[in-house]
């Protein structure tokens, strides 16, 4: 009796040397093209990358999430962030919508409709409710075999130039650089669009490809666009919904349900962090950028107003172009200027009047 009596203690303390059921590891891979430094990729990391495993170890999960983290295009560059999600060369990342008016244009509704609203967390509001609500903005990321967590945002774009701006005269014939999905802002200006991407408009400045961009104050500081282009000219064309954070389908669907409970509440909050965190980065970069030798002006209100009035009705040739794709881009739009005003928003421009 002795002999079980010991026997049965030995086992006891063995099975209190170790957990009732040993942790697991899923191994995620967190990627983006642009560096940390730029508000909504560094939210990726200080936000659902460092607070994931807290999160399962709160609500008693078994899980953890062993992270390898990608950023600043050491996969894939900006042309690439949502074939890499896409076809799995990251399990998630940011995927920007800007670049992908052809297999995302619901995502772009931001960039049929300039001069609507300043405010980041309004934005990022709308789109998240609208992806949450609207079947056809869903099955876009659906048919790219992602799921979508949260959406991105901008900061206000602005001019930033070799020359200096005080009215639109001064943008005849000259070479602005941004996004593609930004080339009709430039409509009536007399200025040329070149098609680039964040991390390139540096270089193209530099090399003369183009005489300046429109961009966001934070994404310019970011990448030192001052240097090149020191005349900063406030133009305040608004905000934009940019792309969002999305998981590779296929990996989201094998993941635990704990994981996966996880990432969606943070990719949601992501959304609102980072919103807040543009809207903090925006004013110091400009104070920066002005303690740099930058030359900060604002265009006359007149000047605004004819560059508004010389746009084309962008909002009505996105309805038509997605429409013809088989999407309710009337219906989409109504909403999209309907939700935006609800929430505050003063549009300069009313986009869904007359269509």
């Amino acid at each position: 009796m002795k002999m079980l009596s010991a026997a049965a203690a030995l086992l006891a303390g063995s099975l209190l040397a170790f957990p009732a059921s040993a942790l697991e590891t899923v191994r995620l891979t967190m990627s983006s093209s642009h560096p940390t430094a730029v508000a909504w990729v560094g939210a990726l990391k200080t936000h659902v990358v460092d607070n994931a495993n807290a999160r399962l170890e709160a609500m008693g999960s078994n899980y953890r999430i062993e992270w390898t983290e990608a950023f600043g295009g050491s996969l894939y560059d900006f042309n690439d962030t949502l074939e890499a999600v896409q076809d799995g060369l990251t399990d998630m990342g940011w995927v920007g919508s800007l670049w992908e008016p052809a297999k995302l244009p619901l995502q772009n509704i931001m960039f049929a409709t300039p001069f609507v609203t300043s405010d980041v967390e309004l934005s990022v509001d709308v789109l998240n409710e609208m992806n949450d609500s609207i079947p056809e903005m869903k099955a876009e990321w659906d048919r790219h075999n992602l799921v979508f967590l949260g959406a991105t945002v901008s900061d206000t774009y602005h001019l930033f130039t070799k020359f200096p701006v005080n009215s639109l005269a001064d943008l005849q014939g000259k070479k602005i650089v941004g996004a593609p999905a930004l080339g009709p802002w430039l409509e009536g200006t007399g200025a040329i669009p070149v098609g680039g991407g964040l991390p390139t408009f540096y270089q193209q400045i530099q090399t003369g490809v183009a005489d300046g961009s429109i961009i966001i104050p934070t994404g310019a500081f970011s990448l030192k666009l001052y240097e090149v282009a020191p005349h900063i000219t406030l133009v305040d064309m608004g905000v934009t919904t940019i792309g969002g954070l999305a998981v590779n389908k296929e990996r989201w669907e094998s993941l635990p349900e704990d994981v996966k409970k996880v990432l969606a509440e943070l990719g949601r909050e992501y959304s609102s962090v980072h919103a807040k965190e543009v809207a903090a980065r925006y004013e110091a970069s400009l104070e920066k950028m002005k303690a740099a030798g930058a030359i900060i002006t604002e265009l006359p209100a007149e000047e605004r107003q004819k560059w508004v009035d010389g746009l084309s009705n962008l909002a009505s040739a996105w309805v038509v172009q997605t429409e013809a794709a088989g999407l309710p881009g009337k219906e989409i739009l109504v909403r999209f200027m309907a939700e935006a005003r609800e929430r505050g928003a003063q549009p300069l421009r009313q986009w869904d009047e007359g269509l």
